[in-house]
């Protein structure tokens, strides 16, 4: 090798260790959001739920929870030759074992609030997106309260659309996106879609379908399979 090419190769070298040195390497977390429950509170109504969870699926990487998804998914389609979105509410028990066996095997942390709609302040209760981004906001404290976050991470929130209305939506993005930057410092990315556009939103669907049970009906056959990946579990207005 020629003193020349020697040279070069040394830059080069020194070059790349001070790109290393001086850049910031970003990695992602991400938390999976889901609610069940209805926010209505005409209690006489059939259908209207006593209470109202905003659950929180943590994880690292995304891609072991899109991987329970499709196993589950995949198994159905062989079976059923059937194809669409899971969902809880809908399967039969051996699907939902079987998705939250699989979650219960994975590194996740599941955060779950539970708002008692009876305790619910009457002014609040006419303010539904209100309450919605304030229940959403003390889960998303919690979560920097735990430690779960640490500041070479930044996190993305994926939220599942329920809410047509685009106003709503950029209200939850906004509400949310100020209340992390006045609070943590900590980047954040908020993104509302779909199931369908993101399989772990199937797999957050069923741990807060289990919760919800729990509490509605006292049926526990579910939340038992997850339980021990749930670090938090508060009511709210109890």
């Amino acid at each position: 090798m020629c003193r020349m090419e020697y040279s070069l190769k040394v830059s080069q070298m020194k070059l790349f260790r001070h790109i290393l040195c001086h850049c910031k390497v970003t990695i992602m977390s991400f938390i999976f959001m889901d609610e069940s429950g209805d926010l209505g509170f005409d209690f006489g109504r059939q259908g209207t739920t006593s209470c109202f969870l905003v659950t929180f699926l943590f994880a690292r990487k995304k891609r072991p929870i899109e991987k329970c998804v499709k196993k589950v998914h995949a198994g159905l389609r062989k079976k059923f030759r059937r194809i669409g979105v899971l969902h809880a509410y809908n399967e039969e028990p051996v699907t939902r074992k079987r998705l939250l066996s699989c979650l219960a095997d994975k590194d996740c942390k599941i955060m779950t609030i539970r708002l008692n709609k009876r305790n619910v302040y009457t002014r609040l209760q006419d303010e539904k997106a209100v309450l919605y981004n304030y229940v959403t906001n003390i889960l998303l404290d919690r979560i920097f309260t735990k430690r779960l976050l640490t500041p070479d991470r930044n996190v993305e929130i994926v939220a599942s659309r329920r809410e047509t209305n685009k106003f709503l939506n950029q209200n939850f993005k906004s509400y949310l996106s100020s209340q992390v930057a006045n609070n943590h410092d900590i980047e954040i990315k908020i993104s509302i879609r779909t199931p369908f556009q993101e399989k772990a939103l199937q797999a957050v669907d069923f741990a807060s379908w289990a919760i919800f049970r729990k509490y509605e009906y006292g049926d526990e056959t579910y939340y038992n399979i997850i339980n021990e990946k749930i670090v938090e579990e508060n009511p709210l207005f109890p």
